[in-house]
Order: C-alpha cells, then structure tokens, then sequence
C-alpha cells in the first residue's frame, strides 16, 4: 500500500488515477483527517499502517500563477520549505521510504558549459541569487531539507502538461493567457511523470535526485503552432516584444526558465517521450472534460 500526500491537487490526482487504474492499493492522506504536518501523528499512522512507500505532492503553488506566492509568503514557506523536512522525519523513524514531488524552477537561464542543467548543478534560482520567485526559493529550500536525507527520491518536473483541459495544464494556460511570453524550457507530461516516478520505486533505483522532464527543449511558439495545428484551438496568440515587457507589464515576480538534463533518469532504463512527441500526443487526445475523481 503506498501512502499519498496532497491527494487532492493536480499532481496527486494524476497518481489517484494512474495507482486506480493500475489496481495498486493506496491511502490519500487529508490534513482534515490525520495531520500529516505534525511529524509525530504521520509517524504513528506510518508505525500503525505500514506502507511500503510514500509520495508527497503536498506543496504550494500558488493561483492562478505563481505571483500569488508573493502575498502568501507563510502559507508558501511552510508547504514547500518546512513541509518536506518534517516528512523526512517521520518516514525515517517509520522506516519507511519515499518520493519527494520537487520542481525544476530553482533553475534559471542557460547552464556554464551548454545543455540542460544536470542534478549536480547548484541551483541558481534560490534565495542566495539576488533574482528569484518566492515560490522557487522555497522550493530550492526544501531540496537543502532533504539533502543528505536516506532512502528518498527527489523528482523534479517543469511546467506540468497532459491531455485534459484544466487551469493547472500548461497546455490550457497557453490558451487562456492574453499574451505570451516566448522561451526555451524543458515540459513534463503528468502522465508520464507519474509513470516514471513510480517506476523509480517499483525498480528499485538509486535513491536520490531525478530531473523528470520529456527529454529535449520546446519554445512557446513551436507549443502554440502544435496547438493551432491540432485544431484544439484557433485563436490569434499575441506575444510580448520582450520579457522585459512581460515583467513591466503582466508579472510581479520573475520567472524561471531552463532546460534540464534528464539522462541521469533515462541511464535507469525509464525513458520517457521526447517533449515535441508528448505534447503532440496529448493534443491528439485532448479532452475538454476532466477524468471523474477516483475513491481512495
């Protein structure tokens, strides 16, 4: 049975419904009904239920875009920064190992040395860089809470897509945005994230950190020409002249935007689709309904 934290977002639904489908017995935790931010009572549950693994998606993003992180710095520092560390804790005195949902956001710009930013890399979007989000300096906060920590998969995804129209989609952002900013990025289809992440346990790789991207870099413009060809949607995308003119105008924070290497993850034998495939793919099954919520 595998424990599942934050059960109720966008990346927990997608394991509610991947763990479902598969047949594979799991347990979505709600703070409403074990306070899992008190190391002591997820302790407990752990000692009393034992899992044979855990996955956190708890965290805080922010709506409808990170800028909200801004003005709910406390709700953000605590999910994101305290949240991991105090899991940690408790799974270590459980004896129980687990899967940290992370983001590749703590990066920014291009990589000393060419290609995608690799696991060994220090993170350059953190609160130690003079240019960074709150919500990514949290985020880069509780990796530093896990560093060094035993039996722990740290994921990092970047800019989550899939195949059914939400606000949370990348895909569905592009399409309700008024404007678009254009820049180079690497995306992770939730699909194939889940897939991928449980496959680190269920194969039993090393623990540690993974940069779960699809392999290759994608631009805003070449997203929303696949968009207009696929027929999902027709409208007339507008862009900014510069990113410049994107913070002046429709951001209060700035944004990262980065390329990650994900070959440490594929070295594995758990290879993912290349990032033009994926979208690709996604759109050719693009549903307007969201999939109905699974019982846990």
């Amino acid at each position: 049975m595998i424990y599942l934290l934050g059960g109720s977002g966008y990346v927990g639904r997608a394991y509610q419904h991947w763990l479902g489908r598969q047949g594979k017995p799991f347990k979505v935790i709600r703070r409403a009904e074990l306070d899992y931010t008190q190391p002591e009572l997820l302790r407990a549950a752990l000692q009393a239920d034992r899992p044979e693994f855990l996955i956190n998606t708890a965290g805080y993003t922010g709506k409808p875009t990170v800028d909200a992180c801004e003005e709910h710095k406390d709700e953000c520092l605590f999910a994101n920064a305290v949240l991991p560390g105090r899991i940690a804790e408790a799974c270590e005195a459980a004896g129980v190992p687990w899967g940290h949902v992370s983001s590749g956001c703590i990066f920014s710009g291009e990589r000393t040395g060419g290609g995608g930013f690799r696991e060994t890399d220090t993170p350059n979007f953190t609160f130690r860089d003079e240019h960074c989000s709150f919500y990514s300096g949290t985020k880069a906060l509780g990796e530093e809470a896990l560093a060094g920590r035993p039996n722990v998969f740290i994921w990092r995804m970047r800019m989550p897509f899939d195949r059914v129209d939400e606000p949370r989609n990348y895909l569905s952002k592009l399409m309700r945005y008024e404007r678009l900013l254009d820049a180079t990025n690497s995306l992770t289809d939730l699909q194939d994230f889940v897939e991928a992440t449980l496959a680190c346990w269920e194969r039993r790789v090393p623990f540690g950190i993974y940069n779960v991207t699809n392999p290759g870099a994608i631009t805003t413009r070449e997203v929303v020409a696949m968009i207009q060809q696929s027929g999902v949607c027709q409208k007339e995308f507008k862009f900014f002249a510069s990113e410049e003119e994107f913070m002046r105008v429709a951001a209060k924070t700035p944004r990262s935007n980065c390329v990650l290497d994900s070959s440490k993850l594929a070295a594995t034998g758990i290879v993912m689709a290349e990032v033009h495939a994926a979208v690709a793919r996604d759109l050719r099954q693009w549903q307007k309904t969201p999939e109905p919520a699974l019982a846990s």
